[in-house]
This record gives C-alpha cells, structure tokens and sequence, in this order.
C-alpha cells in the first residue's frame, strides 16, 4: 500500500507500531464517500469513519465549501480578549444540540484538550463555591479520555499509563470496569441487565476512602469506546446521576466518540436519558475535516465561576488554548451540524445500526476465538481470545488481513470494531462484516 515516492523517515506516527509500519507501510492519498484511496491505488473501505470521526462520511462538498469561504473571510483571529461570529454561531449549534441545560460551550483542539478542560472547570466551579477542598477525581478502569496528563491520570487503559506512571495527577481513583465476560459475553441492541451493582464499590469503598467532600467530579464515556465499545448495564449511569447529586460531585461525561449521532441521537446524554453536567466533544463535530474540541456545561458550572466577585480587568477562568474557536474550524462544525440535520443522519445512524449488529452477530458469533460480541448504536465490536504471542496480537492480525483485503477496521487489543459513517449502506456493512468473518477464520 506504500509508494516507493513517498519518504518516510521523518514522521513519527502516533499510537502505531513504527517498526512494523516501515516493514510494510500503509498510506492512503484520497478519500471520498466511504472508500479511502491507497498510495498504490486501491480502495478500502472505511470501516471506523476513520476513528470515528467521519460521521457524514469523506469529502462533503457542503463542509469543503464552508472552508474555502471561511478562509477567504477570516482565516485567523485570536480567541484570548476576542470572539469571532463563527465561533458564536457554533458554539449556539452544539448548545442547541446539547440536552438539558447544557448550554456553555468552550471549545479547544481535540478531545485530549476537551478533558483537561473539564477537569480544571471542575476545580475552578468548587473553589468558586468555597469548596477548594474538593480535589479527587474518579475515572473507570479501561476509559479513555485523551493523552494530556489529566486525561491520562483519570483515564484507565494501562498501555497509554505505564511509560508515564510517575507523572500522573495524584488523587485519582477508578471504578470498576462495566463487563461481565460470562453472563453478558453477547449483546445486540439492548444494554445489559447485570444481577450485580457494579456501583456498591463507589459508594462502599471509593467514596468513603477519600470522602465524598473531597471528590470534585467523576468522569466516565458513556460507552467505553476506545477499550473496545463496552456497554454500560441498564440503570448505571442513572444511578451514577444519582449519586453525584447526593454528593454534590459533578459529573462529566466524555463524548468524544459518542457525540453527534453515534448512538442515533445526538449525544449518547440523549440515548440514555442522563444530563451530565459537563460534556466533553471532539471528533464528528466537524466531520473530522479539521481538529476541534470543546466542552459544554451546565448554567450553574458556569454562573458559579462567573459570580466569583473580581475586578472588571481580571480573568475568571484562566484556561484556554490557541485555536480555541478557531474560525475555520467552527465553520467545519456549522457546516457538518447542517449537513447532519438536513440529511437526517442521526436518524440514519439509529436505523443502520440495527443492520450492523445483527449482521455482525449472525456471521461472526461462534467462529474460532470468538468470546464477545457488542452491538449498541452504529457500532459493533468483537473480541477474540488473546493467542499465545500475548494481547493484542491476534487482532492486529486481523486488522492486516482485512486492509489487505480492502476493509478497514480498528483493532483495539483484541477487539475488532466497525463503526461505519452514518452514511453507509447495507450493502456496504454486508461486506464489511464478511471481509472480517474469512479474516477471523484464516486467523484460527
């Protein structure tokens, strides 16, 4: 897939094995639709929306356009003592979008960027509460919220932790991981029913460990999406509502992957019928076409921090980032929020993913090293049992032969995830569950 015109020695790519990759490069030069086109010249089909971003799927002219004229416009302005119309406009977009009372957006560059932020909001809401006291954060085993050292400290997936564990934020706890291997190994469209209470731990040892005052928030993706699309079980994140308001803790949702149709509503908040009051985004806000990030919050997150008595000259929330707002990328994400609305694609999203995960179920459950299949919105994952050249392995394995056969999926340790642009056609999932079905079996 490489192109012998193409130098290769300078980059260094990110959360890739760069040895194997020089052995064997995979570069793609276009994209257009739901196919990607290789250095050499074949089409593969975009399985992931390209790390789900790419919900609209690739090369939307309505998103191109707003670009071109955006720059012709205002290419550039500082966000730091100044706003620019875009920024306005979108932000009023996503506020629109947002549920409940969601409606303070603050915007920066990535999803990494979007946790940190949330976790200094956080900070900076109690303290302007007389409550600078509250400085413990709760993640969850195997969440992802990012590589910014925040992200990381609360996030649990340990090969991003382990080169960095003696940087990481001090008081930080996890919750228990939301999978139950033996009892729930398959589900399809519907949350789990676990006969456990998977948060009896917060409230009888994490909690009562560090005291609920001292506990400033609790941050959790709804789906656990980067550790492979576990599913919370039903009832949980209503009852981890529950107990933040009993204890005055914040409760931040990470959205980045579930954000803007995934889950065919505009949030997943939405689709499970929970208000967090912080909401972290990135990723399909702008159809993936240029790197944006921000957060929403609650009125009192923001009024609390507001009310804080200051001089007229004196910053209240001293936080932010270059390209907060950056104009080009807030007409990417107008442009996108149209064309999702005027398509109906969150409505596609919940109609496709039935399709997929009855497809994924019906040619995938029982072939060889199959332990796990979830399905839940427009994404679908399966899990293989690790083979003897450690985790990992096999569904690297997996992923190569099913690029090499012109379909792209992400291998998450042993996971393989499809989770296609909302655009995609039956036809099209068909074969990109069959692709990965032959790919399991030469795998056996």
């Amino acid at each position: 897939m490489g192109d012998s015109n193409i130098k290769l020695d300078n980059l260094w790519l990110p959360f890739t094995p760069n040895k194997d990759f020089h052995q064997s490069p995979r570069v793609f030069t276009a994209a257009d639709g739901m196919y990607f086109t290789t250095a050499d010249g074949r089409k593969v089909l975009d399985g992931v929306s390209s790390l789900w971003c790419v919900g609209a799927g690739h090369n939307r002219r309505e998103i191109n356009e707003a670009i071109y004229k955006q720059l012709q416009t205002l290419d550039y302005a500082t966000a730091f003592q100044f706003g620019n119309d875009r920024a306005f406009e979108a932000a009023q977009m996503i506020a629109a979008l947002a549920p409940g009372d969601l409606n303070k957006v603050f915007f920066c560059t990535s999803g990494s960027e979007a946790a940190d932020t949330a976790m200094k909001m956080a900070l900076a809401y109690h303290r302007a509460r007389g409550q600078g006291h509250r400085h413990v954060f709760i993640g969850r085993e195997r969440g992802y919220h990012g590589v910014g050292f925040g992200g990381m400290s609360v996030g649990g997936i340990g090969g991003n932790r382990k080169l960095f564990g003696s940087a990481m934020l001090p008081h930080v706890d996890h919750l228990r991981f939301i999978h139950d291997p033996v009892n729930h190994a398959y589900i399809n469209g519907e949350q789990p029913e676990f006969a456990e209470d998977w948060l009896l731990e917060l409230e009888q040892r994490i909690l009562p460990l560090h005291d609920p005052s001292n506990v400033a928030a609790i941050i959790v993706e709804p789906v656990a999406g980067s550790a492979g699309w576990y599913i919370p079980p039903k009832g949980y994140l209503q009852r981890l509502r529950e107990i933040c308001d009993k204890h005055g803790i914040l409760l931040i949702f990470d959205e980045v992957i579930t954000g803007f149709g995934r889950m065919g509503k505009p949030f997943a908040a939405d689709y499970f019928g929970v208000v967090p009051d912080m909401l972290n985004f990135a990723k399909c806000v702008t159809n993936g076409v240029v790197p944006m990030g921000g957060v929403v919050c609650r009125e009192h997150v923001y009024e609390a921090i507001m009310s804080v008595p200051t001089p007229a000259h004196v910053i209240e929330f001293s936080h932010g980032y270059t390209y907060s707002g950056h104009p080009v990328a807030c007409a990417a994400a107008v442009a996108t929020m149209k064309l999702l609305a005027e398509e109906q694609l969150f409505e596609r999203a919940a109609i496709m993913g039935p399709v997929l995960g009855n497809a994924v179920h019906a040619a995938i459950k029982g072939l060889p090293h199959v332990i796990s299949i979830r399905a839940l919105g427009l994404a679908a994952a399966v899990e293989l049992s690790p083979s003897d050249k450690g985790v990992g392995a096999r569904g690297y394995a997996v992923f190569q032969d099913c690029l090499k056969h012109g379909v792209l999926v992400r291998s998450a340790g042993d996971n393989l995830v499809l989770a296609p642009a909302y655009v995609v056609e039956k036809a099209q999932i068909e074969h990109m569950v069959d692709v990965l079905a032959q790919a399991i079996k030469r795998a056996a």
